[in-house]
Order: structure tokens, then C-alpha cells, then sequence
């Protein structure tokens, strides 16, 4: 049972690459892994602009420095976050403990979800501030608006991941419970009937009681 617990193969087979890049949920971190980089990326690159010939650079959104902060750092971690999963996708099929499995499981869908809705409060606060920006033309907008979609498209990605963690744990649950479940008892067997109701307690009838002749009784041979 510990070999497939929580979605994974069995324990002690071989690494199958091909099997492993085709999963949904190391197709779906990669994705991930790609959106994050753009948001953060772009951010650092393009996020930070020079208005009105400003000694300081100030975020395009709005001038919130705290928005293109907030990107970055979501961005960041999401980045790191991706990496080591997929690091821990490919590691879970050599583990046998089920309580190790469990907690990997458990890690992948807590990230998940915390990072779902970061990226959704990312998204929001993005969007907000750009629609306060003022003389957005002047800016990069295209910039912008690529920072927004895939901070959008991020909001799914990780919610799929945090489906499919939701998913693998409860089937780990499940797999565990059937397998260490006491059987439930069967109905229980009647005693057989009692062939010596009338005798007393420590008489046991002899066996070849209906073979034997009357005692006493002598019968010469015949010749």
C-alpha cells in the first residue's frame, strides 16, 4: 500500500521520465514556473520608471512602490516554490513512508493554495493601481498589462495545482483507511447442537458403546 500511496508509483521502480514530464501537475509547475518569471522579470526590468525627470524611480503603477514590490516578491517565491516541487514530484515515488508521502502532500497543498490566492490579491491590486495611473500613455504599458494576464493566468495555474494536491491527498486518505481498517466482523457461527444434553456435565459418551456385546456373555467359537 505505503508503494502508491498519495498518487504516486510504486516505491524502488524506475525513474520514467517520459511518464514523469507528462503529469498534469509537473505540466501545470512548469507553466508556473514560466508566468512567474515574466511577472517578476518584467517588474524588475520595466517596472520602475523615471517621471517628470525624477531623481528616484518610482513604480508604474501608480507610483505604488509597494504593488511592484508586492509582484516581485509573489513572483520570487512562486519561482523557487515551482522548482522545489518538481523536485519533490520526481523524489515521491522513492519514498515508501507513507507519513513522508503525506507530508510532501500535505506542504504541496498548503503552497498551493496560499499561492492561489496571492496571486489573485496580485492580480486585484495590480489592476487597481493601473486604472489610477495617471498618463498611462507616457508609460510602459504594454509592460503593464503583460505583468496583469499573467498574474491572472498565475491565479489559475496554481488553483489547478492546489486542485490536483487536494486530489492526491484525499486518495491517500482513502488508500490508507482501506488498507488499515479492522474488517468488520462476520455473523456469528451457532454452536451445533449438544448430542449429550442429558448427560452429566463430566460423562462423555465412549465411541464404540454400540459395537460392544453385553458384558457377561460368553459365545463359544464355531468350528
Amino acid at each position: 500500500m505505503q508503494g502508491s500511496a498519495y498518487g504516486a508509483s510504486l516505491a524502488g521502480g524506475a525513474f520514467d521520465t517520459e511518464s514523469f514530464v507528462k503529469q498534469p501537475q509537473t505540466i501545470l509547475r512548469f507553466l508556473s514556473w514560466i508566468f512567474s518569471i515574466v511577472v517578476f522579470a518584467t517588474i524588475t526590468a520595466e517596472g520602475y520608471i523615471n517621471p517628470n525627470t525624477d531623481k528616484e524611480l518610482s513604480c508604474m503603477f501608480n507610483g505604488q512602490d509597494s504593488a511592484c514590490s508586492y509582484g516581485v516578491a509573489v513572483g520570487v517565491i512562486a519561482f523557487l516554490a515551482c522548482v522545489l516541487f518538481i523536485f519533490l514530484d520526481a523524489y515521491l515515488p522513492q519514498i515508501s513512508n507513507a507519513k513522508e508521502r503525506k507530508y510532501i502532500v500535505t506542504a504541496d497543498l498548503g503552497v498551493s493554495g496560499a499561492w492561489t490566492f496571492l496571486w489573485f490579491v496580485c492580480f486585484c491590486v495590480l489592476t487597481h493601481q493601473w486604472n489610477k495611473t495617471e498618463n498611462s500613455s507616457s508609460l510602459p504599458g504594454d509592460a503593464a498589462r503583460a505583468v496583469i494576464a499573467f498574474s491572472f493566468f498565475s491565479t489559475f495555474s496554481w488553483g489547478l495545482l492546489t486542485y490536483l494536491a487536494y486530489s492526491r491527498y484525499r486518495q491517500g486518505v482513502s488508500d490508507f483507511d482501506l488498507e488499515y481498517r479492522d474488517p468488520a466482523p462476520g455473523p456469528a457461527a451457532p454452536y451445533p447442537p449438544d448430542q449429550f444434553a442429558g448427560a452429566p456435565p463430566s460423562y462423555q459418551q465412549s465411541p464404540f458403546s454400540q459395537n460392544q456385546e453385553q458384558p457377561g456373555e460368553y459365545q463359544p467359537p464355531t468350528y
